[in-house]
């Protein structure tokens, strides 16, 4: 059975399509980024299994000082605890990949929902988690180690991906597609005022003043097991209008909370 489930991946050759947008879309407005990567190969051959992704994003959008992550989870807790038993603060975004292997003819695909944290600084560089927990036909948690690195004109998230396997001696699990988003949108954050714990947004990722020519330019560069490489572009078209900033911080809801204050250190 091994054996017959290998063609499929061998004579696969990858491509990669990107696609990017913001919500809400406004110059001058915080706003979540949606990011969206999918893999294909010829024939609907199952892809190599993903092992690192880099995506670049323009320098104008500030990740790092977004009032996102304020607070950080490890990757032990992650693993053995859950998303669930993360702050809340450390929540960045979440998402979804859909993951593929071969046995014989037949292609098999999950649906694996992903949770997006801030990790502990690595080497003084900002990082994330991303972490994927799958049930059916695989049953695996993996968490992702992502770092936000500078580069020439632009920012960079670079997510190393653990090879999974999906039974003994059989193929490793391959990446189709890989939902994202980063930003504010589905989070709640909680912060102590007056000795009561409040509930707020956070603010966002802050899209700029101005929009270059072109719209805001994305680039995904992946790297796969058979150690063959695919890029693809993409540009988040220019917002039609311009909102009010909201520069002042994060919009605070009224709704009051009597539970503490979850932190990575607790428990």
């Amino acid at each position: 059975m091994v054996c017959a489930c290998l063609p499929a991946t061998a004579q696969a050759t990858q491509s990669a399509k990107l696609h990017v947008g913001f919500t809400p879309d406004r110059l001058g407005f915080p706003t979540t980024i949606a990011i969206h990567v999918q893999v294909t190969t010829p024939h609907n051959h199952v892809p190599s299994p993903l092992m690192a992704l880099e995506l670049r994003y323009p320098s104008t959008l500030g990740i790092t000082v977004s009032g996102l992550g304020i607070t950080t989870c490890s990757q032990s807790r992650l693993e053995y605890l859950g998303p669930e038993s993360c702050p809340a603060d450390s929540y960045m975004g979440h998402g979804g990949v859909l993951a593929e292997f071969a046995i014989g003819a037949e292609v098999l695909k999950e649906e694996v929902e992903v949770t997006i944290v801030r990790a502990p600084e690595t080497e003084g560089h900002f990082a994330l988690l991303f972490f994927a927990s799958g049930g059916t036909p695989i049953s695996a948690q993996v968490a992702l180690p992502a770092l936000l690195l500078p580069a020439p004109h632009a920012g960079s998230i670079d997510i190393e991906v653990p090879l999974v396997p999906t039974f003994p001696g059989g193929p490793n699990v391959a990446v189709a597609e890989l939902n994202a988003t980063l930003g504010p949108r589905g989070l709640t954050y909680y912060e102590r005022l007056h000795g009561r714990i409040i509930s707020y947004h956070p603010t966002g990722i802050l899209l700029p003043d101005q929009c270059p020519h072109g719209g805001f330019p994305f680039t995904a560069a992946l790297t796969f097991e058979d150690g063959s490489h695919a890029t693809a572009r993409a540009a988040a078209p220019c917002p039609s209008g311009r909102l009010p900033s909201t520069r002042g911080g994060p919009e605070r809801s009224s709704a009051w909370i009597s539970s503490p204050t979850r932190s990575d250190q607790a428990a």
